[in-house]
Order: structure tokens, then sequence, then C-alpha cells
């Protein structure tokens, strides 16, 4: 079977690291995959090529419509003739389904991620794009969600497809595991002593990660423990993002925080920490918690898309947008102690091998392609 992937960029990101899983997996059962993204090569694309895939770029500009680039995706689909195109965010959607159509009768998949969307914050060519998909949502094979949340925002927003299906994040569990010596490096790192706690939020700096009520509810959480310190990185999470630094200074966090950018090493610095959180005011399925979760480390969330159901009783759960609570779940893991917080940490990372591992989800994705493609039954090579 041939799979011809699309997505928008290729940058880091959740869409853009679970296509790199699945991309990764999949030859396991005898798909080919190729992928195309719509704008220039972003750092990702050394990822897949690495493994061995082809990756094209059709050139476009972000937030500038192309038919030279839709023309483009439909001779990539002429020439390599795959069973299935599966698409990943809304423009690759459209544009995927576009291509497709004038190419033949290549079953499409779209691929959501989203369970939240402030439009305001975004380009209104998507939110367009968002109408247009939602017109045509019955015209894909199927239409797949990472979550149940999604699935039921998508439904209210006016999607109607023929095929409605929820296959979640997938983590691979030999990449994000426990390490007993992380939390040393990563303190030997910052320049820390043991005694240190580490709380720790991995997300690019954009407003539906929220880092606003996470740096409040730090800076409130330092009153009653002076030796906790933050450590956080992802795109734009430096000193020189003066709207983050002022917000570090507001809340008088400047000697107990850590802003480390983009890192390559996440599992490692993941395991390092006491505590993972997740303030995001809108997600669909956080990739970040169930990373942490598969490395052993609690983790507090905000009850926002399938956050709540992915850590079970592993963790806390607090509202969005609340910094009282938001303080009081981290507080509260803190005071669980060493060994409480370990047991917890266990625990999450059994519910991760339980019912998120990455080659169960890749078998999910696998079973849809042989469902579309009228493959059913058959057998994938071992």
């Amino acid at each position: 079977m041939k799979v011809m992937h699309c997505i928008t960029g290729l940058n880091t990101g959740g869409a853009e690291a679970m296509l790199c899983k699945v991309v990764s997996r999949l030859p396991e059962h005898g798909v080919e995959c190729r992928v195309v993204s719509l704008l220039p090569l972003g750092p990702m694309a050394g990822t897949l090529q690495q493994m061995g895939v082809q990756v094209d770029s059709l050139g476009m500009k972000r937030g500038v419509p192309s038919p030279a680039a839709l023309w483009r995706f439909f001779r990539l689909i002429r020439r390599w003739k795959p069973d299935v195109v599966q698409t990943w965010l809304y423009h690759a959607d459209l544009l995927g389904l576009l291509a497709a159509r004038m190419a033949g009768s290549v079953p499409v998949v779209w691929n959501i991620r989203c369970a939240y969307m402030d439009l305001s914050q975004y380009r209104r060519t998507t939110s367009l794009v968002l109408r247009l998909c939602s017109w045509l949502s019955r015209l894909p094979s199927a239409v797949l969600a990472n979550s149940e949340e999604a699935r039921r925002f998508h439904r209210e927003l006016g999607y109607s497809p023929q095929r409605f299906e929820v296959i979640p994040n997938g983590f691979d569990t030999a990449l994000f595991r426990p390490d007993p010596e992380a939390p040393r490096r990563l303190r030997l790192e910052l320049g820390l002593e043991h005694a240190n706690a580490l709380i720790g939020l991995v997300a690019r700096f954009d407003p539906m990660k929220d880092h606003a009520t996470f740096l409040q509810a730090a800076g409130e959480l330092v009153r009653s423990h002076a030796e906790v310190r933050f450590v956080l990185c992802g795109d734009g999470i430096v000193w020189s993002n003066e709207k983050l630094a002022a917000m570090v200074r507001e809340n008088q966090l400047e000697n107990r925080i850590f802003l480390l950018g983009r890192r390559n090493d996440i599992p490692q610095l993941t395991a390092g920490l006491d505590i993972a959180v997740c303030s995001s005011k809108g997600e669909s399925f956080p990739n970040v918690v169930g990373e942490a979760m598969a490395c052993g480390v609690p983790c507090a969330v905000t009850d926002v898309g399938d956050a709540a159901s992915i850590i079970g009783d592993t963790g806390v759960v607090v509202p969005p947008e609340d910094v009282p609570a938001l303080c009081q779940g981290m507080k509260s893991l803190l005071e669980r102690g060493d060994a409480a917080r370990r047991e917890l940490g266990h625990c999450a990372r059994e519910r991760i091998l339980s019912l998120y591992s990455l080659e169960k989800i890749v078998g999910l994705y696998y079973s849809l392609y042989e469902g579309v493609t009228g493959r059913t039954g058959e057998s994938a090579p071992q």
C-alpha cells in the first residue's frame, strides 16, 4: 500500500511530530509513505528524510492561495499513484481533497488535530478554509480526529463526514521513558542543587498555550514553596521575547525560571522534571502530557480537549485560565513528596503503555487505510 501524506508545513509542532511517528512505523505494515508540505520545508523534513522518506514542498506562501501549488500536487498524485491521500490540518485537507479529486478516485482521509480555535488569533484565510472544509466534509472517504473533543467540536462547526473516526496520539515509550539519571543531568545543566523541585512547561509561545496563567500560578506557588524552579522550552521561549520576559518580571520569577528555547532533547529534559504542566486554554490531545506520562512524570493539566481522560487518576486536572486552581494543582503534587510522585508517575507510564503506545495507534491508522481502500481482511506483513 502507498500512502501520500500532505501537511501544511513541517516546522516543529504536535501534528508534525505525530506525522513523523506514524510514518516511522507504517512500513512495518507494508506501507510506503511519501510526504508533501504545502509550505517550504521546515526542520521536521530532515527527520523524515533521515528515515528514507521522500519529502516534497509545494512552495506555497503562508496565507496566499496558489493554483500553481494545486496543480503541482495533482501531478504528484498522478505520477506516484498513492492508494490513500492522508492530509493533516485544514489547509492541507482542502488542497489535498481538491488535488485528489482532480487526479481521479483516490481515497482521501482528513486528519483534524484541533478541538478549540479562537479565530481572532489567526489569519482570515484560516477562517475561510475552515468554513470550506466544513461544507466539503462529506466528500473525503473518512475524517479522522485525534480526540473525542475534537470530533464533538467539529460536529458543532458543521462537519458531517460519511465516516468520522477518533484515533488518539501515540507515544514511543522506548524514547520517552523514565531515566533515573535525568534529574541529576538537568540540574547540573541548570546549575541547581538537587533539593530544587523542577516544574516544566514544554510549549511554544502561543496564546492558546496560556503562558500568562502558568506564570501567574508559578508566582503564587513560590510564596509558599521558595525552593521550586520552573523550566520552560519551545519556540519563542527565550529572554529576547519581550512579551514573555515582561510576564516573567511581573510575577517576580526572574531568578526562578529557565527559558531554554527550542530543544532537541525533549525526552531527556522531560524525564528530568518532578512535575509537568499543560496550562493551555485549548487543546485536542496534548502530546506533551502523554510524553511526560511515558517518562514517569506526573502532570497538572487544564481540562481541555481529552487531557482529563488521558491522565485518568494519575495526575491533577484543573479548569483552564484559573490561576488559583493551577497553583493549587501544582502545590498538591509537590506536597505529595518524592516517593508518592514516583508511584504516581509509574501509574502514568503504565497508562500510556496500555492505551496510547505508538504500536497500537499506528495499527489503527493501518486498519483505517484498509477500510477506505476496501482491503480489510488482508494480512499485513509480519
